[in-house]
């Protein structure tokens, strides 16, 4: 780091993961700007690859890219039918992820959000993303009741290997993604060996870096969607720039973020263009830096992590 972390605490626009802000450490080295923004509840061993990531940003840049525009998809989070209906129509995007499986979310309240976003986009793509909140059962019911809206995957609708595979295995007509059966696992490889995805979900920051996700998307032989972990734009630049250095690229990654938080630390956000990100730098601005400090005690918080995780990380090199 060649300049002082910032922590920044910026309110989100629409309520996602359960949280209403999103706080985390911005700073910069000499290839420039990075985000460490692991969420609260992780603790400090799982936070390290994602400082391993920031480091990479920071210190070596992005790999070289080769696409210029990486397409992504519409976020609706778990909300009301219509109004989850409104915001895929306002995205803008051609393909659209949509949020089941929530803390208390009944599976009828599930189903009636994704049949609203069908009718409202019969010709998008859809996706739907439970976070591995579904039992085996209920995952089983869902994606009998969905097939017919034409999914084009189901991400994590279970939480364990065994159950993504047995799901596999019995639904032919909707693809599994995995997740967090990666990103979290002791072995992520796991998924591959257990033919329990046909798809793989990278993020950036989780998995250690852009470089460490080329190689572990190489390693499981899948098709790649990259996801973003809700950073500001300079933590979501880092996942534009694995997705364009992937070799291949065929479907559009979850990266439309940026529009979940209320303010950003540059002037221009990355936010989709006719549903894609174009592969571009951030710049940041220090009045925007100014307006989203977080406050000593949330700053305290985020600097103790920091250094405990600094530790972890240097006792690994």
């Amino acid at each position: 780091m060649t300049a002082a972390p910032f922590v920044y605490d910026i309110p989100m626009a629409v309520g996602f993961r359960g949280i209403a802000r999103r706080s985390g450490v911005l700073f910069e080295g000499p290839a420039g700007w990075a985000e460490w923004s692991p969420f609260p509840e992780y603790d400090d061993e799982e936070a390290a690859p994602w400082l391993v990531a920031a480091l990479e940003c920071a210190a070596d840049g992005f790999p070289e890219p080769v696409r210029d525009t990486v397409e992504v998809n519409g976020i609706v989070p778990a909300l009301a039918p219509q109004a989850a209906a409104d915001r895929a129509v306002a995205s803008g995007c051609r393909t659209i992820k949509i949020k089941v499986a929530g803390p208390g979310s009944a599976l009828d309240d599930d189903l009636a959000r994704v049949r609203a976003v069908r009718a409202a986009v019969p010709e998008a793509r859809l996706r739907i993303d439970a976070n591995g909140g579904w039992d085996l059962a209920t995952a089983t019911r869902a994606l009998e009741a969905l097939e017919p809206l034409r999914l084009e995957y189901a991400e994590q609708p279970c939480a364990s290997v065994n159950d993504l595979a047995a799901l596999r295995s019995r639904h032919t007509g909707v693809l599994i993604a995995a997740d967090e059966s990666i990103r979290r696992a002791s072995d992520p490889l796991r998924v591959r060996d257990a033919g329990a995805a046909d798809v793989a979900v990278l993020k950036a920051q989780p998995i250690g870096g852009i470089r460490a996700c080329l190689d572990l998307a190489a390693d499981l032989g899948l098709p790649v969607v990259v996801s973003s972990a809700v950073e500001t734009s300079v933590g979501l630049r880092a996942g534009l720039a694995l997705a364009a250095a992937l070799p291949e690229l065929p479907y559009a990654c979850g990266l439309e973020t940026a529009r979940l938080l209320a303010g950003d630390v540059t002037g221009e956000p990355l936010a989709p263009v006719d549903g894609a990100l174009p592969v571009r730098d951030v710049v940041i601005d220090p009045s925007l830096l100014a307006a989203h400090r977080a406050d000593d005690e949330l700053r305290d918080f985020w600097l103790r992590r920091l250094a405990r995780v600094s530790r972890i990380v240097e006792e690994t090199r």
